[in-house]
């Protein structure tokens, strides 16, 4: 297993553990994040743990052109029940993504450390939160990663509401020109809205386009 030292430098990410783990230690500045992330490697890990790097093989994406939605959904954003900002309240979203529980994990990653991190890529324009509202209230929402490249890195979302992580999504991405939507590691909510898992070497290829 690699050990980060001060360098911003990872090994190469053909050396990922099976389940994609990289390295451990380091720091959450910005110009590791973005070096990270270029690179096709992301921290996941809990309070009290050394900052885990991974980068997993097969990788879970969505392309835009294979989102998916069912009659239902299509009528939801229809009815316009919701409305949809995009970077209005980016630490009040990843806030809330760090209080959902969920199925087989414990303590949440997303630390305050993790939260200060992410706030000042999003204040030097690299990480988006997309917001759902209703009756003025924050009810739903994702945040993520956007290196200026044509790949968004989707890290969390949350809904108070029925769906409403899903409005966020959905809406997100028929507004936008993204040519990969980064969704990291499966999961069957994604896979329902057309997310699948593609070779990491692929993925690589689609960071560096």
């Amino acid at each position: 297993m690699h050990f980060l030292t001060k360098d911003i430098k990872f090994p190469d990410v053909n050396e990922a553990t099976r389940d994609g783990l990289l390295a451990i230690g380091g720091d959450l500045s910005v110009e590791r994040l973005l070096y990270a992330y270029k690179q096709g490697i992301f921290p996941w890990f809990s309070e009290g743990e050394p900052i885990l790097w991974w980068s997993p093989n097969p990788r879970f994406v969505l392309f835009p052109e294979k989102l998916k939605m069912s009659k239902s959904m299509k009528q939801l954003l229809r009815n316009n029940d919701f409305t949809v900002t995009v970077n209005q309240a980016f630490k009040e979203v990843m806030t809330a993504c760090s209080k959902v529980k969920r199925n087989g994990q414990g303590d949440t990653w997303i630390t305050k450390d993790m939260i200060e991190a992410y706030v000042k890529l999003h204040e030097l324009g690299y990480a988006t939160s997309v917001e759902v509202w209703k009756n003025n209230e924050l009810v739903g929402g994702l945040y993520g990663v956007d290196l200026n490249n044509g790949v968004f890195c989707g890290e969390s979302m949350f809904s108070k509401e029925s769906n409403a992580s899903k409005v966020a999504f959905i809406t997100f991405i028929q507004s936008t020109n993204y040519k990969l939507i980064d969704c990291q590691v499966y999961t069957k909510h994604l896979e329902s809205l057309g997310a699948e898992e593609i070779p990491r070497d692929l993925f690589l290829d689609f960071l560096n386009r």
